[in-house]
């Protein structure tokens, strides 16, 4: 939309929704543009599209009133961007720096819980990062797993989340090692600042709603594909991922990342070696090419630290593979030749750096994993 272009009035000739349109023929075309021709992946980066274009809507038109918040999930088994964790429960709401909000919630069992707020957005100019954070260890939580969180600029008595003046959303992350066996902790949000309920919606919100949403879909696609086209020059490595980048981008303060774009032919096997540092929680996973976790649903594509069979000088090796070798660990490329993948160490007291070796199948099957990459 024009910057000297009434809102609205491109509402009531439709150039809003034309704009919002254009902008999605855009970003098909930067699928084409960076996939290869293969069914697949071009089946799944269309897929991916459509997917940022409902979580676009979804955190621009629907959830996107500060002043109303409502927490709701943006990535989830179909919805997925930048290598989102398969053993994650991820919720966001919009949140504005110069209100006060509250968090009542139920702790429940799951491994990790973080909480945090965030200013900046994918597709925009500016400073972008983490305001602040909170994990479960540090709740003052009563006796019925029950709490309270006061989100605001100024610090408050009890468990205070603080904001920037710019603070523009709050992420919640838990993480389970055990998800057969671990419950999430419910959580609700409201507004300490407004009574009454929110007006009727507005044209010229509306519009610059879905302007917003154009851009994030744009975006967000521009950004993990600078990520993945990085990686891809050193392919089949795991290496340090920037913590600006990752900051950037609204990550967990907490997690120490590898980053990786792994590439197979057939018949052949990624090994994925490391010692396990002291930490709370550890996983690796995989990733097609658009930096989406592969199905997790039906197919082992990721290990965690709960999940994987150790060696017994405690270190573990991870196999990556289409067919199964018949050995531990393995994690299955579930009908991909390429894409991301990502190790994750969670608090930990050091970063070890992963080793990686491409082998055949063959040999695999023939010799067995080896001790030592």
């Amino acid at each position: 939309m024009s910057e000297d272009r009434d809102p609205v009035e491109s509402v009531l000739d439709g150039q809003a929704w034309t704009d919002f349109c254009r902008a999605l023929e855009r970003a098909g075309s930067v699928i084409l543009e960076n996939s290869a021709q293969d069914p697949l992946e071009r089946a799944e980066g269309l897929r991916y599209l459509s997917r940022m274009t409902r979580l676009g809507l979804e955190r621009y038109v629907e959830y996107a009133d500060p002043l109303a918040p409502v927490l709701y999930r943006p990535v989830h088994e179909t919805q997925k961007y930048g290598v989102d964790n398969p053993d994650s429960y991820y919720e966001w709401a919009a949140l504005r720096g110069d209100c006060e909000y509250r968090i009542r919630g139920h702790r429940g069992s799951v491994h990790y819980l973080g909480i945090g707020t965030y200013y900046g957005d994918y597709g925009r100019e500016g400073r972008s990062g983490c305001g602040g954070y909170l994990e479960a260890d540090e709740l003052e939580i009563r006796e019925d797993g029950s709490f309270e969180i006061h989100l605001s600029q100024d610090p408050k008595p009890g468990n205070w989340l603080p904001m920037d003046p710019e603070t523009t959303a709050l992420i919640v992350r838990q993480n389970y090692l055990d998800r057969e066996n671990e419950e999430i902790a419910r959580l609700s949000i409201e507004i300490l600042d407004r009574d009454e309920a929110p007006p009727p919606l507005e044209a010229a919100g509306f519009a610059q709603a879905l302007q917003s949403a154009g851009a994030h879909v744009l975006g967000t696609l521009e950004i993990f594909l600078k990520w993945g086209q990085r990686w891809a020059e050193h392919p089949n490595e795991l290496r340090e991922h920037d913590v600006d980048v990752k900051q950037a981008a609204h990550g967990d303060p907490n997690i120490f990342f590898y980053m990786g774009y792994w590439q197979l032919a057939e018949g052949e096997a990624l090994l994925v070696q490391a010692d396990p540092p002291q930490c709370d929680y550890w996983n690796f996973e995989l990733c097609n090419h658009w930096l989406e976790s592969l199905d997790y649903r039906y197919q082992r594509v990721a290990l965690n630290k709960h999940e994987a069979e150790y060696d017994e000088d405690g270190s573990f090796t991870l196999v990556i593979s289409e067919e199964d070798p018949g050995v531990p660990n393995w994690i299955r490329t579930a009908g991909h030749r390429r894409g991301g993948m990502g190790l994750r160490w969670v608090k930990a007291e050091s970063h070890p750096k992963p080793r990686t070796r491409v082998v055949s199948l063959r040999e695999l099957r023939e010799k067995g994993v080896p001790e030592k990459i």
